[in-house]
């Protein structure tokens, strides 16, 4: 078996399993005669690693994803793999361009981490692709990721957030619960996580803002180029596949992370808007945008402490500004 881990230092956040780890799994997948010939990870995820495996006498190799150990998750981002797992059935309306699930295993039985065996789909990860194509062109691709969004949020579900629960009636329940987890998580690691909870102060005496939101709507969670693949040869760009949707929510569509990235900038992701339909900008949705935008400003500071790169000292001062707009 030729195994090709990445190289992390002991403390980082994700860690490779083993290579006989490996082989177990695909035995109990495939069988007590399934032999591994290759497993590669691959450098793409952030959050589980990720293996490209061959099997012998299998047509095409395949995609295993290993989650963190349980007791290096965070309460924000408990079971993401298990919440991925639960969005399948309300994601059939983008089933062709998304990996089939061949196995998934929370039993810990073969090793002390959930896994989920996936079909590899074909393409090249969008950032890489899209660069090779002049600017005139990328609208094409934001106008698809567009009409992938809308697809989406025209999806409803029976309660609000995370798709593998907990459930709430209301949407200021969900709302409040997320940032509470996210400064507990903060908290956890020694960062200050007070805005934080000054914004879920305001959401609470505000609540009645966010429960104008009533029918719960599917979120990506977290789609946008980075989680969508490209034609290798197409003259324009077309998107073939889309990632990871282990973040998936039942929620107000204007709280998913990729309406956050469309409004980012004012540039060819403008196209984004032409499929996917105007934004509501009334005073109320304004105001919940903030309270997004705070949401996403504190897993941010968490995800970069995860992965080493910083504080996340950027966040304090764009929290400021988001509070001062809230109150």
């Amino acid at each position: 078996m030729e195994f090709r881990p990445i190289n992390r230092a002991s403390g980082a956040f994700q860690q490779s399993v083993t290579a006989g780890a490996i082989q177990q799994i695909f035995r109990r997948v495939y069988g007590a005669d399934a032999r591994v010939t290759s497993a590669f990870e691959l450098g793409t995820g952030m959050y589980n690693n990720v293996y490209r495996v061959t099997v012998a006498g299998q047509e095409r190799p395949v995609i295993l994803r290993v989650a963190p150990e349980p007791a290096r998750q965070f309460r924000s981002e408990q079971q993401l793999m298990r919440n991925e797992f639960a969005s399948v059935p309300y994601l059939s309306v983008i089933a062709p361009l998304m990996p089939r699930v061949i196995a998934a295993d929370w039993s810990h039985e073969v090793i002390g981490r959930d896994w989920m065996v996936q079909s590899l789909l074909g393409g090249v990860p969008a950032p890489e692709r899209l660069s090779g194509y002049p600017r005139t062109v990328w609208s094409a691709f934001f106008q698809q990721l567009g009409s992938i969004s809308r697809s989406v949020h025209d999806v409803h579900g029976p309660r609000f957030g995370p798709l593998n629960g907990p459930g709430y009636a209301t949407w200021s329940e969900a709302v409040i619960a997320s940032l509470e987890e996210i400064a507990a998580d903060l908290d956890r690691v020694g960062l200050d996580a007070a805005d934080v909870r000054k914004v879920a102060a305001v959401v609470v005496h505000e609540s009645a803002v966010l429960d104008e939101v009533t029918e719960p709507s599917l979120l990506t969670g977290d789609l946008w180029t980075v989680n969508a693949l490209l034609d290798a040869v197409a003259p324009e760009p077309v998107i073939t596949g889309v990632l990871d949707f282990d973040r998936c929510l039942f929620g107000d569509s204007s709280a998913d992370w990729t309406i956050r990235m469309a409004t980012a900038k004012d540039d060819e992701r403008t196209a984004f808007w032409e499929t996917y339909g105007a934004l509501d900008r009334s005073p109320a949705a304004v105001w919940r945008g903030r309270v997004y935008e705070a949401r996403h400003l504190g897993a941010i500071r968490l995800e970069r402490h995860r992965l080493g790169k910083d504080s996340g000292g950027e966040t304090y001062g764009a929290m400021a500004e988001v509070l001062a707009g809230l109150t």
